[in-house]
């Protein structure tokens, strides 16, 4: 797809300095069907929606990687533990839209580092609940700041606050259209 620079009305922010720029001056490439003339399509969002992501998701990936020797994937999961005590495998399968064998396979090797234990559960001895021990506790602690600041530098800076807002109460209602009519639930 061939990029050129183009006059819209995208704000942008120095990442160092927190000035606006203007994205031709900065030399921002944009992609050359979004002119700001042209009208939005449902391919357009859902195309921008998934390379925001997978380029938001890459960087903090390696970031926390260098940081704190964990992945993103880790990360979530530790702090939706520390969030949600008394969780099982089944709850950060259904929470993180993915197999149940997947999100065992990744309780395993958090659970192989030492950052969480499996523990019976009291109310049903047939399942085992999840928990953080201190050594998690203290990591995802440590990489909360460094998600914190990833966040700061890689939205709070490009978005206003008050499109962030909007943004925000776009995605969720989305995410609960979708979670409410099982779209994406996986089989396993």
């Amino acid at each position: 797809m061939a990029l050129i620079a183009a006059r819209c009305s995208l704000l942008i922010f120095d990442a160092s300095t927190g000035d606006k720029v203007d994205a031709v001056e900065a030399n921002i490439p944009a992609v050359a069907s979004f002119s700001g003339a042209e009208p939005v399509t449902l391919a357009q969002v859902f195309s921008d929606l998934v390379r925001c992501e997978t380029r938001l998701y890459n960087a903090l990936n390696e970031t926390l990687r260098r940081k704190h020797g964990i992945v993103a994937s880790q990360f979530e999961f530790l702090r939706y533990l520390r969030d949600h005590p008394g969780s099982r495998v089944a709850d950060l399968a259904e929470f993180f839209a993915i197999g149940v064998g997947a999100a065992s396979k990744g309780v395993g090797r958090l659970e192989a580092r030492a950052w969480i234990r499996r523990v019976p559960n009291p109310a049903d001895g047939r399942s085992l609940l999840l928990e953080l021990t201190p050594q998690g506790a203290e990591l995802v602690g440590d990489a909360e700041g460094t998600f914190q600041e990833h966040l700061a530098t890689h939205i709070g800076r490009s978005i206003a606050p008050a499109r962030v807002a909007e943004l925000g109460q776009t995605l969720q209602r989305l995410r609960a259209t979708l979670e409410y009519g099982g779209v994406g639930t996986p089989v396993g």
